[in-house]
């Protein structure tokens, strides 16, 4: 009998103890189920720096598929002459790995004639291969020619000085004149002036206390003899031509500025010429120096190297000058002070 009530005990007890942790658990689960609904939500953890690296290089993607798409261009069908002809895409004279010859002349003549002067032609380097980014002393393409420029007496006085660039397929020569050799389809020309203009004025300033001018005495001599204002040739050492790597069917008429200044077309074929450029974006101002007659020599270093198109929409871009800058691109100014 005390066993039974001893069991029965146990057993509620043990129902008892169940019911609790029913209870219990109930009630934790309950209080499970709340808190998240309760509480506020967690702050989301920063970006680890993988996932800033994705997010940069999927912006990068984005920028390069839009340019890209730009570049295309409109499809032929699209273009039309007023007459409803449809007008074809171009393309480049030069088709990849044509085999050239550089010619580099240097003159005192803005239209240049003289090739059988040997003393005019500056540098000349052959079988250079259109787009190839892997040859030169650095394998990247480049080529670099170093050399004294002799000063003749007009260009010591102010005198301007022009460099002339040729690019011909290989076999064939620049000279118009030699009708067996020159081929207007396989001829590249471009010039421009090497030195420029720096316009310096003469300031008489004076001391209030003293009443006197800091000016140099020869410098007040200068301003007394070529007046407030002088104009004065100046030289930089350094020069890069670059020929662009580029093979887009450009249609005359369609080429987005700055670029339509480059791309010339041919008036018979309708085919545009490789695209040379005279690249000087890196020339500080302060390596200029003057041009004067007591220089007899100058020195100068020439590069020629390709260059991709979308680095050279970049430099076309920041080159190119306002429409009000009426002292043009090669003139400068700078006052008689010194810098400290």
């Amino acid at each position: 009998m005390a066993a039974q009530e001893s069991g029965a005990g146990d057993s509620e007890v043990t129902a008892a103890s169940v019911g609790q942790i029913s209870s219990n658990g109930a009630v934790a689960g309950q209080e499970l189920t709340e808190t998240p609904q309760g509480n506020q939500p967690q702050p989301q953890p920063p970006p680890n720096a993988w996932q800033v690296i994705k997010g940069v290089l999927f912006r990068i993607f984005i920028i390069w598929v839009i340019s890209s798409w730009f570049r295309r261009g409109s499809t032929p069908a699209d273009q039309a002459s007023p007459t409803g002809v449809p007008i074809v895409p171009s393309r480049n004279l030069f088709p990849r790995d044509t085999l050239m010859d550089l010619h580099v002349f240097i003159s005192e003549s803005e239209h240049f004639t003289d090739f059988n002067d040997t003393t005019r032609l500056f540098w000349e380097q052959k079988d250079l291969v259109y787009g190839d980014w892997s040859s030169g002393e650095n394998r990247d393409g480049c080529y670099e020619h170093y050399s004294e420029v002799d000063i003749p007496e007009s260009v010591q006085h102010n005198g301007s000085i022009y460099i002339h660039v040729y690019l011909t397929k290989s076999g064939f020569h620049p000279d118009p004149k030699q009708k067996t050799l020159y081929r207007r389809l396989a001829t590249v020309h471009t010039s421009r002036m090497l030195n420029k203009y720096k316009r310096r004025r003469f300031l008489k300033t004076k001391n209030l206390l003293t009443g006197e001018t800091e000016a140099d005495p020869e410098m007040i001599k200068r301003a007394e003899d070529y007046g407030p204002i002088e104009i004065i040739s100046h030289w930089h050492p350094n020069l890069t031509i670059n020929v662009v790597d580029d093979h887009t069917p450009w249609v005359k008429g369609s080429v987005p500025p700055p670029l339509d200044q480059y791309v010339k077309f041919d008036a018979v074929s309708g085919d545009y010429y490789p695209i040379v450029y005279f690249n000087d974006y890196w020339n500080l101002q302060k390596d200029y120096f003057p041009i004067n007659d007591t220089l007899e020599k100058l020195p100068f270093r020439v590069s020629f190297c390709p260059l991709s198109l979308w680095r050279w929409q970049l430099y076309a871009a920041q080159s190119t000058k306002s429409p009000w800058n009426f002292l043009g691109e090669d003139m400068y100014e700078q006052s008689d002070r010194k810098s400290t």
